[in-house]
């Protein structure tokens, strides 16, 4: 499995925004598609709320890679 540390400018963060920043998901709509495709975790659990707030070192994974919240 991939490790990337995504740099945040400010927490919390909500899981569409990060998707985004990531580069996941190019937009919001693609975001909230994925989401509800449960084809996010964080933090080792399926994700089902776009709004998710993350903090400082929370893990999403998507598609074999873990992006850092850093």
């Amino acid at each position: 499995m991939i490790r990337k540390p995504i740099t945040v400018g400010r927490y919390p963060i909500r899981l569409s925004q990060f998707l985004k920043l990531a580069g996941v998901a190019q937009d919001g709509l693609e975001a909230k598609i994925l989401i509800q495709q449960q084809a996010i975790s964080v933090n080792n659990q399926i994700e089902t709320r776009r709004g998710r707030k993350l903090l400082k070192d929370d893990r999403v994974a998507f598609a074999d890679v873990v992006y850092i919240c850093a």
